[in-house]
């Protein structure tokens, strides 16, 4: 059967459509978000994030679970760090690699810091310092691998899992690009870890004789301003790269997962973290001399101007409110030399601290004479005196009173 009404003239319909003015279709509303469209980049998964907040600026399959090749190995950087002190020295544990596999180059029974196995891990990538920091740390690779997935879970990594510290393609063993800027934004805030991943190059002190190695971090010599971190490379995964860089105190991290090749990565590493960089607004909310504040001078009065020791430059997106709060003393007392410390004043993007500066007296003060004390204690408790005169005075007239009374009744006696 037929859903058209019985009788409804064909013609009539169409005339009716023709004459009628054409109703324009609702445009759908674009999902809300803070990220902007960033480069277009020939890879599965990509993102960049501001490392001081975790915000992310533009992301393309962020939540993207993917094998990850040797970026696996940040997570076993941080179980590391976490489990065992950096100066600690363990054996190398025999390794048996696959052709092809990077290695830092250990001889089993080698002893070896951890701090020097870390080196190893990101500067070459080195499987074999991964197996030796896993055994030294856990035992075993299998309580180890447990372990990179426990710490992984308190992390809220919750699209990665790990079945390897190694990254050789596995199944069970990938994570996403958002997890991997995550990840690594936790790492970096570490100094040790920081210094580690922005090395170009570093000398092994814990072997004999002393080794010196050089990244394979090709991202490293492309820019002045960056800073790391670790790549990555399997037939399965393809290349892969999580970067940082830093720039008029803002710091970004970047990740691109399964690029084609070897330059894509490098590259989009460098589009990512360039594009994210120019999105941002070079402010100045302090500067060097700047007077923040004026306590006042106790006893010999006038103001002390407080000024700032340096300036505090900050880098800012569009919309971001900056905002400066003084810490400084109301009143100072002297003496004080001049350039002497007595408050702070710290500048917040988005209610964040993202730097401070001590605050510096602008001259000296001597310190107050007898007479300038006098003074103001006077004036610091005109009501107190006050009341104490007055107390005084109405105790004398009291006083004074009773002896007129007494005086008046011994002349009537006589």
């Amino acid at each position: 059967m037929s859903g058209r009404r019985p009788g409804a003239p064909p013609l009539l319909a169409v005339l009716i459509c023709l004459l009628l003015p054409p109703v324009a279709a609702a445009a759908p509303k674009p999902p809300a978000s803070h990220e902007q469209p960033g480069p277009a980049l020939a890879a599965r998964s990509w993102g960049v994030i501001d490392a001081r907040s975790g915000d992310v600026l533009t992301s393309h399959a962020g939540n993207r679970e993917l094998p990850i090749a040797s970026t696996t190995k940040l997570m076993t950087a941080y179980v590391a760090m976490k489990e065992m002190p950096l100066d600690k020295i363990v054996r190398a544990q025999p390794y048996d690699a696959e052709y092809g596999e990077s290695l830092m180059g250990l001889r089993a029974g080698e002893r070896i810091s951890v701090r020097d196995l870390l080196y190893g891990l990101i500067l070459l990538s080195g499987n074999d310092a991964a197996h030796t920091l896993a055994i030294a740390a856990a035992g075993s690779e299998a309580r180890f691998v447990a372990e990179m997935n426990r710490y992984a879970a308190a992390l809220g990594l919750s699209h990665t899992h790990y079945a390897n510290p190694v990254g050789l393609d596995q199944k069970g063993n990938y994570s996403s690009a958002g997890d991997l800027m995550t990840l690594t934004r936790r790492l970096l805030q570490e100094p040790a870890f920081a210094k580690i991943a922005d090395s170009r190059s570093a000398v092994l002190r814990s072997v004999h004789p002393r080794r010196r190695i050089e990244s394979i971090n090709e991202l490293l010599k492309l820019a002045p301003w960056a800073t790391g971190v670790k790549t990555g490379h399997t037939f399965g995964a393809l290349y892969v790269e999580v970067g940082s860089g830093q720039k008029h105190g803002i710091k970004l991290i970047s990740t691109v997962v399964g690029a084609w090749t070897d330059e894509e990565r490098f590259d989009g590493n460098l589009a990512l973290l360039e594009w994210g960089f120019d999105q941002y607004r070079h402010k100045l909310p302090i500067r060097r001399g700047q007077d923040l504040a004026d306590p006042e001078i106790r006893y010999s009065g006038g103001e002390l101007p407080l000024r700032a020791e340096r300036s505090v430059a900050v880098g800012v997106r569009r919309g971001q409110q900056v905002e400066v709060r003084v810490d400084a003393p109301h009143e100072v007392e002297g003496p004080l030399r001049r350039g002497a410390k007595l408050g702070r004043a710290s500048v917040y993007v988005e209610g964040r601290l993202v730097g401070s500066v001590s605050l510096r007296g602008g001259r000296a003060v001597a310190e107050a004479s007898t007479f300038d004390r006098a003074r103001g204690f006077l004036a610091d408790n005109r009501i107190p005196i006050a009341a104490a005169v007055f107390v005084i005075l109405m105790i004398a007239l009291i006083l004074r009173y009773q002896s007129f009374r007494r005086k008046e009744a011994r002349r009537e006696v006589w």
